[in-house]
């Protein structure tokens, strides 16, 4: 009997994974998120009911299926900030270069897909609870970087305030996207206002957790 290499295996996996996304995607636009079943998205994608829920245990996840990235993805940039940048700079770099890449981590998206969003109570309480996590995430590492204590409610505090402008501009993005802006122009008019709202947290925040 012959084994299946592991690369093998993890690549056929994520194809997997792919596919059903990608069907989820397309009968979430389709029909709505709350009406579309996972039945639905199975059959879609020939595959068992159980494997679709072992790739995805939440229904909210087939359509914002980046969920993790999101949530890790301040906190990784803090965390791998070059020697004396601090937080805040290191966030401003990593945002303006996603716009550039027009990442879908950063609220980039088709208007079929962000209409999808905008339409479904569930996927915007599921957003609002992923910026939470995201916040979460980014006050462990700023507590870990300037040594907080426990009952320090600082970096929780700073936190609040860099989640916040990364929510601020990503709900911009959302906003020109369902006004039927293309990506192009939607990139453009968010490279101009991101640096005003990073500007905002510069005299508190320029000297905060400085690598």
């Amino acid at each position: 009997m012959s084994i299946e290499p592991v690369g093998l295996r993890e690549s056929k996996k994520r194809e997997t994974r792919q596919l059903i996304s990608d069907h989820a995607t397309r009968l979430f636009i389709e029909q709505g998120f709350e009406p579309t079943t996972i039945a639905e998205i199975a059959a879609a994608a020939r595959v068992a009911k159980k494997t679709v829920t072992n790739y995805f245990p939440r229904k909210e996840d087939l359509a914002l299926d980046h969920h993790e990235e999101f949530v890790a993805g301040l906190a990784g940039i803090v965390a791998g900030r070059a020697a004396g940048e601090s937080a805040l700079a290191a966030l401003r770099g990593a945002f303006l270069s996603a716009v550039e890449r027009r990442d879908p981590v950063a609220g980039f998206a088709p208007l079929p897909f962000a209409r999808m969003i905008a339409d479904s109570p569930t996927l915007l309480a599921r957003l609002r609870d992923l910026h939470d996590q995201r916040d979460a995430a980014l006050a462990e590492v700023l507590a870990e970087a300037t040594g907080a204590g426990p009952d320090d409610i600082t970096p929780r505090a700073v936190a609040a305030q860099l989640g916040g402008a990364h929510r601020v501009l990503f709900q911009r993005i959302q906003e020109l996207t369902l006004a039927g802006r293309d990506a192009a122009e939607v990139a453009a008019v968010v490279a101009e206002e991101a640096p005003r709202v990073f500007d905002l947290l510069e005299p508190s925040l320029a000297e905060y957790a400085v690598a």
